[in-house]
């Protein structure tokens, strides 16, 4: 059964999550429009099959409003906007807002300036800072779940950090997404694997002009492990499925 643990976001933390929330749509035009144009054009990169990945991303959209969590491998520190920026378009996000998801960036990085915490604010972002104090992070995790559990997507990288092999590390596996997952009822999760095809390790940033390939594929993990135990056991299932997605991705590149 799931713990609810979104029923532990104050009145006024969730206000706070509405405001934002409508902060975010109505400018969404232009950040998402400005995201767009630095990832294409800023840095040149490309995504192969970029149709293909986005109508995939519409079809599970529409075949289901179950509450939605996006896990996808983590190799670069702008890598949920690269993925969220291959999921959708800018205009389509506009007609679907609840599909952008939300993330949460790293606080000592993205959040370190005014400028740089009100871009991310504009941006559906709530920063974590990992490895802080652990009721900070629960309170983050808390207003994520409470997100999803009301028809807003999250994007979680389910890795305890970026990977320093550059591969999938299953048994890096963070509670974090776990306890979301467990926290709201029928939740189910997209996996999405996206990489660069010069991205042979961990980075700040992908290789300027390099080409991507992904994909996606949803999944509904189960477990019978309470506590923590149970949130590192789905936060497991997600990785062995990210790594599965992995070695097919090295396939098609021989």
């Amino acid at each position: 059964m799931a713990s609810r643990q979104f029923d532990s976001v104050p009145p006024e933390d969730r206000r706070s999550l509405k405001i934002q929330r409508e902060i975010t749509r109505l400018l969404s035009p232009v950040a998402l429009s400005l995201v767009a144009f630095a990832l294409r054009y800023g840095f040149g990169y490309r995504i192969e099959g970029l149709a293909t990945l986005r109508a995939d991303y519409r079809r599970v959209c529409r075949e289901s409003d179950d509450p939605t969590i996006i896990c996808a491998n983590h190799l670069t520190l702008i890598d949920s906007f690269i993925v969220a920026w291959a999921l959708g378009s800018p205009w389509w996000y506009l007609g679907h807002f609840r599909t952008l998801p939300w993330n949460v960036p790293e606080r000592s990085i993205f959040a370190a300036t005014p400028m740089l915490r009100a871009l991310i604010y504009a941006l559906k972002c709530l920063p974590i800072q990992r490895g802080g104090e652990r009721r900070g992070v629960t309170e983050v995790l808390s207003k994520l779940a409470y997100l999803v559990s009301n028809g807003e997507t999250a994007l979680v990288f389910p890795e305890a950090g970026r990977s320093r092999s550059g591969r999938v590390e299953v048994e890096s596996a963070a509670t974090g997404v776990g306890r979301i997952f467990k926290s709201v009822p029928n939740c189910r999760v997209i996996c999405v694997y996206l990489r660069g095809e010069n991205q042979d390790t961990y980075s700040n940033f992908p290789r300027r002009g390099d080409r991507f390939r992904g994909s996606l594929e949803v999944i509904e993990p189960k477990t019978d492990h309470t506590g923590v135990r149970g949130s590192r056991d789905i936060a497991h299932q997600i990785l062995a499925r990210l790594a599965d997605m992995e070695r097919s991705y090295i396939d098609a590149r021989k």
